[in-house]
């Protein structure tokens, strides 16, 4: 595994943990490059700024509450794809009860992006069926 691998292992992994699951927006967008990219359910959301990503960032958390969610773990995670700057992520995730139970386990595949010397989310496509957050600009 290379340094790039690595340290976007260690950049998403810390994005999934104390921002996404913890809902922490400061390090949910610290840890995105923006414009931001996810593919969902066939449609493309473009979040072109950390605001326009943290506009829909409570729904996206009351949504998650509604299906029982409480956490995210991720079972795997490889890097298929790599130079110095950017890496391809495969990832397979768990969404979790308050219990540990699992509700839904998904693939999902993300580019990392190395800018100015940090990394960072560019682009998610999951096969989650559960509640994820979209863009108002969609293509």
């Amino acid at each position: 595994m290379t340094d790039a691998e690595k340290q976007a292992i260690e950049a998403a992994l810390f994005w999934n943990e104390e921002g996404f699951n913890k809902r922490d927006r400061n390090i949910s967008v610290d840890l995105m490059h923006f414009p931001h990219v996810r593919l969902w359910n066939n449609q493309f959301s473009i979040f072109n700024s950390a605001e326009e990503f943290l506009t829909g960032f409570d729904l996206q958390t009351k949504k998650l509450k509604q299906e029982g969610w409480n956490h995210t773990v991720t079972i795997d995670i490889k890097a298929v794809q790599s130079d110095d700057t950017k890496v391809h992520l495969l990832l397979l995730q768990s969404r979790r009860n308050k219990h540990d139970v699992e509700i839904e386990n998904f693939q999902t595949l993300w580019i990392m992006t190395k800018i100015d010397g940090k990394w960072g989310i560019k682009f998610r496509s999951s096969f989650v069926s559960g509640a994820s957050q979209i863009s108002e600009t969609t293509i």
